[in-house]
């Protein structure tokens, strides 16, 4: 019993890991693509396409093809950084949330259940924002001086 036990908690890790493997192999590719194609450098290679493919419409007589080549490559284009984006933002995200709720936790006058306030629902969240609120505007913060600038 202890053999089939230890034999099945090994095959449950061994498929775990390729699945989390994959998954950090993509979010690094996620995070270069992202780095790339938010560069300079790729906004001026999309320029040169899109002037390359019209230049080349008199050759082609403008046709359905020609017209077809850049409406499929766009929407190709298009259609899978919409996952590299959103994965990216999704990351972004929740080590956003992660690093507040380390500040949250670690100070002693923040209430702990603002950690979990991205899961809370729209009227928990409306309610929080008005007290955060009614606290700012009762203790404004001071202006700062030209001095400390």
């Amino acid at each position: 019993m202890t053999h089939s036990h230890t034999h099945t908690h090994d095959a449950a890790h061994h498929h775990e890991a390729p699945t989390a493997g994959l998954r950090d192999r993509f979010n690094e590719i996620s995070d270069r693509l992202n780095t790339a194609l938010g560069s300079l450098w790729a906004v001026g290679l999309s320029v040169f396409v899109v002037l390359a493919w019209a230049l080349t419409g008199p050759i082609f007589n403008f046709s359905d093809t020609w017209q077809l080549v850049i409406n499929t490559s766009t929407t190709i284009v298009t259609f899978w950084m919409v996952f590299i984006i959103q994965n990216s933002q999704n990351r972004n995200a929740r080590a956003v949330h992660v690093k507040l709720d380390e500040i949250i936790r670690s100070l002693e006058n923040a209430r702990n259940e603002f950690i979990t306030t991205e899961k809370a629902t729209e009227k928990v969240m409306e309610t929080r924002e008005e007290e955060l609120r009614r606290v700012a505007s009762q203790h404004p913060s001071p202006s700062p001086s030209p001095s400390r600038w």
